[in-house]
């Protein structure tokens, strides 16, 4: 299977954000689409807990579901295929998604490193700028990023869409780099969003020029 496989999407395309904490993510993807800079909607978001995320998604008007415990297979997909989504967005969300015959290619997640470096389970937030650090001060690394990618059945192993790079400063702290990181990420998700929407309308062309 691959993304080229799916059905043309919706314009504009319908995401559903996937979400654990702050929401700062979510924003950003609103604050893209309002701009007009992402052809895209948000109907749907999916917590895994009460989170000011969901509080946000609440108070834009946006369909909101807690869910606490781990994503069932069939209740995902049936709420996916209920509000029609086009694509699955891990907005700092920290537990797989599981992967079915609809799901498949339609999940895109974005880490705060360079993947495939500093990736896999508990490879989040400050924990990722810690090691990335610790890293650099050992003289492996002189960089850091983000990657976005598609989400497959393990963390952080999907082929990659977007990377952004910044530099390392012998100074750093956690903090102050996961704010250089954020920054990138801001640009770096709606930039692969819309390249794969973008992608589909032209998959979807040549399919029907066949």
């Amino acid at each position: 299977m691959s993304f080229d496989r799916l059905p043309r999407f919706h314009e504009p395309a319908r995401l559903a954000v996937l979400l654990s904490g702050s929401g700062r993510t979510l924003e950003n993807l609103l604050a893209h689409i309002d701009s007009g800079d992402l052809p895209a909607a948000i109907p749907l978001v999916i917590a895994s807990r009460e989170c000011p995320g969901a509080e946000k998604a609440r108070a834009a008007g946006i369909k909101t579901h807690v869910h606490a415990g781990p994503l069932d297979r069939e209740w995902l997909d049936g709420l996916c295929r209920e509000h029609e989504i086009d694509l699955i967005v891990l907005a700092g969300y920290l537990k797989l998604v599981p992967i079915t015959d609809y799901t498949r290619d339609r999940i895109v997640n974005i880490h705060p490193a360079l993947l495939p470096s500093f990736g896999g389970k508990g490879m989040h937030g400050a924990a990722v700028h810690r090691a990335v650090i610790e890293a650099a001060g050992r003289g492996e690394v002189a960089e850091s990023g983000c990657t976005v990618h598609f989400a497959d059945e393990q963390y952080d192993t999907g082929s990659t869409i977007v990377q952004l790079r910044c530099p390392l400063d012998p100074n750093d702290t956690p903090e102050q780099l996961a704010k250089r990181v954020f920054a990138l990420e801001c640009e770096a998700f709606p930039r692969a969003i819309r390249m794969l929407i973008e992608r589909n309308a032209a998959a979807s062309r040549t399919k029907s020029n066949a």
